[in-house]
């Protein structure tokens, strides 16, 4: 059985087929997901979903790429993360991708907004739900000068190369792999699949985004992180099924959750 670690079933395409989206993780084996947040004013959506479903868990965070989005605070943050189906701090981090004809120094607010999550990661003793893109160097520079190893968390989605991944895993994080892992030139990507240690490991669809093979290009969804999980196996040589297992147990593990009777 799979779980999808990090997907957005409040997203349009979506939430609008719900019933489908969760009967299609029941028949792909996906049993669990979490519904991760982008900012504060989508989030009573991302909470409602959680409230409904059993197997639907939620974050409280803000993107770093929502520049026009409210801006949480530390104390805020801390609030809404008491919510019982609450079990990780995020999405955050920084994204460098599309400065906009801006410098990487005019980028000070997301590096603000990143250290507002990671403080509040340390009070709630919730995970953090980090994201990088276009910008590894700062992102594991803040992460050691707020000690994010202590709450730790995962790398979502993760796309950098092996050398990243070492210095996110040393500081107490674990490699989450989307969809991308299983694109033909992704193959820094599959170089970190064959080498993070087990337990370690994630996976996740990024959902509706990112579709593995054999839905590239198509709209993602949970029941496809399947998928995913089938290709790492593949590329570790491993069963589906102990790849399976070990990510399953990760993701409780990691997000502090009760493990369901079976």
């Amino acid at each position: 059985m799979f779980v999808d670690s990090h997907c957005h079933i409040n997203f349009e395409g979506l939430v609008d087929r719900l019933p489908d989206v969760l009967d299609n993780m029941s028949s792909h084996a996906v049993t669990h997901a979490l519904c991760v947040s982008v900012d504060l004013e989508t989030l009573p959506s991302v909470l409602e979903i959680a409230a409904k479903h059993d197997n639907v868990y939620a974050s409280v965070g803000v993107h770093p790429d929502y520049e026009d989005a409210k801006e949480p605070s530390v104390a805020e943050l801390v609030e809404l993360a008491q919510h019982p189906k609450v079990c990780a701090i995020g999405e955050t981090g920084l994204d460098y991708y599309r400065l906009k004809g801006r410098s990487i120094a005019d980028m000070e607010w997301q590096r603000e907004r990143f250290r507002t999550h990671i403080r509040a990661a340390h009070q709630t003793g919730r995970p953090l739900i980090i994201h990088t893109r276009s910008s590894s160097e700062d992102t594991l520079r803040i992460m050691k000068e707020e000690r994010a190893e202590v709450p730790g968390g995962v790398m979502h989605c993760f796309t950098e190369t092996w050398d990243v991944a070492e210095q996110g895993l040393a500081q107490n994080f674990h490699i989450s792999l989307s969809g991308i892992v299983t694109f033909k030139k992704a193959l820094d990507v599959q170089e970190v699949a064959r080498r993070v240690p087990i337990e370690q490991l994630l996976i996740e669809t990024d959902s509706p985004y990112l579709a593995p093979v054999p839905y590239r290009g198509k709209p993602n969804e949970p029941a496809y992180v399947s998928y995913v999980g089938r290709f790492i196996a593949q590329l570790r040589d491993q069963t589906d099924e102990e790849l399976a297992r070990a990510t399953t147990d990760n993701f409780f593990r990691l997000f502090k959750i009760a493990r369901p009777a079976a």
